[in-house]
């Protein structure tokens, strides 16, 4: 099979491999589609992302979908034809963590495109059976493969309790910001408000979900008197993170999605008086069939965030999109074309 292989810093090739064999509970799945993520680029263009460090070659590509093509004896379902959405991390589940139902910080995960294992910018990749999702048959392949960040924004609306009535707001209109918008909304927000830098991307979000935007780049997010209930901070951003919960209401809920800084400036007298909780979000667990189920019923739009769309001999170009084209959300790598 052909591979996209990150081998060093600015320096990836198409390879070609063989063909993995699935292990006795595992499913051989044909790629169809894989989204491209910040973390992608960023290894790509810095050789690592905290703790994780490239030492070898890796192949990289996290959010995929795919049509099960052979299994292992031990498989029951999954039918070869299947075509599945892959949860991208396999969890030990035996520690602590995994058997206390928090198999997103299970120490010993082994998680795709994540040093040293394997991505899905490739033609092939096994997976545990369980952690390949059915996907109803009228969802694209580009929308199955999204169903990963559609889960990252599930697992923050849970972490911050959206429920109905409450106003929340947004910090970043990036794929995984204009996602969580839409989640709360489904959940039963009240009021989105969604801010950004970017017109065209307010925009969007505008069309998906918000009520209102705010442009913090012509004004600021403190002088327009909103207090939200809930912030879902997906920027990144730590000035834009630190003005986000300098505003939020009594009681506020502070969930930090996006990766900024290292460390960031609070308003910690803000935070002690108004009792504000604030907590981070590390991947997901057990979002998968709710992700499917807001992308199947329409309540998500995951299709319209597509913008650009590349083969595998194209991943560098795919990789840094967005710095090159403000217009650009969401790059998909089609590894069979």
């Amino acid at each position: 099979m052909r591979a996209s292989v990150l081998r060093d810093v600015h320096d990836i090739s198409v390879e070609d491999r063989p063909v993995p064999r699935p292990g006795p509970h595992e499913v051989l799945v044909r790629v169809s589609a894989v989204g491209t993520c910040g973390s992608d680029t960023h290894y790509y263009e810095h050789g690592r992302l905290g703790e994780f460090v490239v030492r070898e070659p890796l192949v990289l590509g996290h959010e995929a979908s795919g049509t099960v093509v052979a299994r292992g004896s031990e498989v029951s379902g999954h039918e070869p034809g299947t075509r599945v959405s892959l949860e991208p991390g396999v969890p030990c589940m035996a520690c602590h963590e995994c058997r206390s139902g928090r198999y997103n910080l299970c120490p010993d995960v082994r998680f795709f495109a994540t040093p040293p294992v394997d991505g899905a910018f490739c033609e092939y990749v096994t997976l545990h059976e369980r952690f390949a999702y059915p996907v109803p048959e009228d969802m694209s392949d580009e929308a199955a493969a999204l169903v990963e960040p559609l889960s990252v924004a599930v697992w923050a609306c849970r972490k911050a309790r959206v429920a109905p009535g409450d106003r929340v707001l947004v910090t970043g209109a990036g794929p995984v910001g204009l996602l969580a918008a839409q989640t709360a909304r489904a959940f039963g927000a009240t009021e989105v408000v969604v801010t950004d830098v970017t017109g065209h991307r307010l925009r969007m979000a505008s069309e998906l979900a918000a009520a209102d935007t705010v442009n913090v780049g012509e004004r600021s997010l403190s002088a327009t008197g909103y207090e939200p209930d809930v912030l879902l901070e997906c920027s990144g951003n730590p000035g834009a993170a630190a003005e986000a919960v300098g505003i939020l209401a009594r009681a506020g809920r502070a969930v930090f999605v996006g990766l900024g800084g290292d460390e960031l400036a609070l308003p910690l007298s803000h935070v002690q008086t108004r009792e504000i909780e604030l907590t981070g979000t590390f991947r997901y667990a057990n979002t998968w069939p709710t992700a499917i189920a807001l992308a199947a019923s329409g309540a998500v739009e995951l299709d319209g965030l597509v913008t650009h769309r590349f083969g595998l001999d194209r991943v560098p170009e795919a990789l840094t999109l967005s710095a090159r084209d403000d217009t650009a959300v969401k790059a998909v790598v089609r590894p069979q074309e």
